[in-house]
C-alpha cells in the first residue's frame, strides 16, 4: 500500500539529513542507522517539510527532474514512514 498524495509528510524528531563528504553521497541519520540516498531521494527528503502533500512534492520534482511519477514519489515516502524517517499527516 503506497502513502496517499494528499498526506503530508515531516522528518521525525531526531533525523538528521546531511551530505556525506566520505560517501559523497545525501544520507539520513535516525537512532536506527543510516541510509544513503540519491539524488532524487535527497531532493524527496528536503520537502517533506510537514506543509507539502506528497501530490505537491511530485509536482516540484516533476519540474526539476524527468519521468517523475507520483506514485513513485508516494511509494518512496512510505518506505521512509516504514523506516521512521518521516511521519505524515493526513
Amino acid at each position: 500500500m503506497t502513502t496517499a498524495l494528499d498526506a503530508v509528510p515531516r522528518i521525525r524528531r531526531g533525523v538528521k539529513c546531511t551530505f556525506d563528504q566520505i560517501r559523497e553521497a545525501h544520507v539520513v541519520l535516525f537512532p536506527e542507522g543510516v541510509l544513503v540516498l540519491n539524488e532524487t531521494a535527497a531532493s524527496v527528503v528536503a520537502l517533506c517539510d510537514g506543509a507539502r502533500s506528497v501530490g505537491d512534492i511530485a509536482v516540484v520534482l516533476a519540474d526539476e527532474y524527468d519521468g517523475v511519477e507520483p506514485s513513485d514519489v508516494a511509494e518512496l515516502v512510505r518506505r521512509l514512514v516504514e523506516r521512521r524517517v518521516v511521519d505524515v499527516d493526513g
